[in-house]
């Protein structure tokens, strides 16, 4: 997106609401946001019906845009999995290389020594140990050489099983590289069957967009707000902030700050900082800074952090959204939480139940 598209994008996205709980979040003590999500205020009174594009209303044109951006969130998750998998398989690879180099000069080595040791017993005539014994001045020497003549053996027998094993490695190395190749190859189609199809959705829904009205445009906007509030609305009304009342550790305090400092910074995906961030890019980095890293993508971070129950939650949490996992926002206390909402959006604050919930994941547990 250009400079003078992001800059527009910001004015619009960032609504009223969003920036009431913003200032309270930065200015109140202890990390708390007020009451204006606890119990949120009415939206604007609407506008005027918009025209309707082709037969849609505009708010199944909203719907139709959130579901393309929707179905473009799960594609990045893939998409950012497959780059963390293989970032991971090439980082191994050089540590195989790395082992790969030593064993052969271990390799180098042990033959030498295997070399010194032959020659040795090719000076001392390689006679048998009944021959040495039958042509010994001194039987206590030759016992004394016989000694000593066990211990060559048993570390030739040393020499040569140690020169195997390391073979052997050398062998389950080169066959682990092969199969890190093989799977490096298997996320490159899987980065570029991701990219395409979060490309294309985004590319339908720029162009939905692109078919409104600048006055449309503005009703867009609203009508995604007042959705956002309807559903905060139903969900404060189901009694789930009830018993919602966990204080933040040091370290969520930090994990919030940083994501709370990113707010008019825009979605892009893909991105992890430091000028624009997905949404898992978002709660991930954030958790860096605290000190504590969590996996890149929402859908990791539900399966590999502990989950905890809605009443016992607190900031620093993050909130997982939908059936597929595909969005991730941080809780901040009183209802609310940062999130970076989608293309065309920035890194804003909303209501925690706007969206469907899935599960509430704590990386500090």
């Amino acid at each position: 997106m250009g400079t003078a598209k992001r800059a527009s994008s910001r004015v619009q996205g960032v609504s009223a609401l969003a920036l009431l709980c913003a200032m309270a979040i930065l200015t109140a003590p202890g990390l708390a946001v007020g009451s204006a999500y606890a119990a949120p205020a009415a939206p604007a009174a609407p506008a005027a019906p918009a025209p309707e594009p082709e037969g849609k209303s505009l708010d199944q044109v909203r719907k139709e845009i959130e579901d393309l951006y929707r179905q473009a969130g799960t594609a990045t998750d893939a998409y950012n999995l497959a780059v963390g998998e293989t970032k991971a398989q090439s980082e191994r690879i050089v540590e195989i290389a790395k082992l790969v180099v030593a064993g052969q000069d271990r390799i180098t080595g042990l033959k030498d020594r295997a070399g010194a040791a032959a020659r040795a017993q090719y000076r001392s005539g390689g006679l048998p140990p009944g021959a040495a014994l039958a042509l010994s001045d001194s039987p206590s020497a030759y016992l004394d050489g016989a000694g000593r003549l066990r211990q060559g053996e048993k570390a030739t027998t040393d020499l040569l099983s140690e020169l195997n094993r390391t073979q052997t490695d050398l062998e389950r190395y080169a066959k682990d590289a092969g199969a890190l190749w093989q799977k490096m190859e298997e996320n490159r189609v899987k980065q570029e069957a991701a990219k395409k199809e979060i490309e294309d959705k985004i590319k339908a829904a720029e162009a939905l967009e692109s078919r409104l009205a600048a006055e449309e445009k503005a009703r867009l906007i609203q009508l995604e707000q007042e959705a956002q509030y309807k559903a905060q609305t139903a969900w404060l009304s189901s009694g789930a902030m009830k018993d919602v009342k966990g204080a933040a550790t040091d370290a969520g305090k930090r994990a919030v700050q940083f994501a709370t400092a990113q707010m008019g910074k825009p979605y892009e995906w893909g991105a992890a900082g430091p000028g624009s961030f997905d949404c898992s890019g978002l709660t991930s980095q954030a958790w860096l800074a605290a000190g504590r890293p969590i996996p890149r993508t929402s859908q990791e971070q539900l399966r590999l952090l502990p989950k905890v129950a809605l009443k016992d939650m607190r900031p620093g949490d993050l909130i997982i959204y939908f059936d597929d996992a595909s969005h991730v926002g941080m809780y901040v206390g009183d209802g609310a939480m940062v999130h970076a909402p989608r293309p065309g959006r920035t890194i804003t604050m909303a209501g925690a139940g706007s969206m469907p919930i899935k599960a509430v994941v704590r990386p500090d547990a």
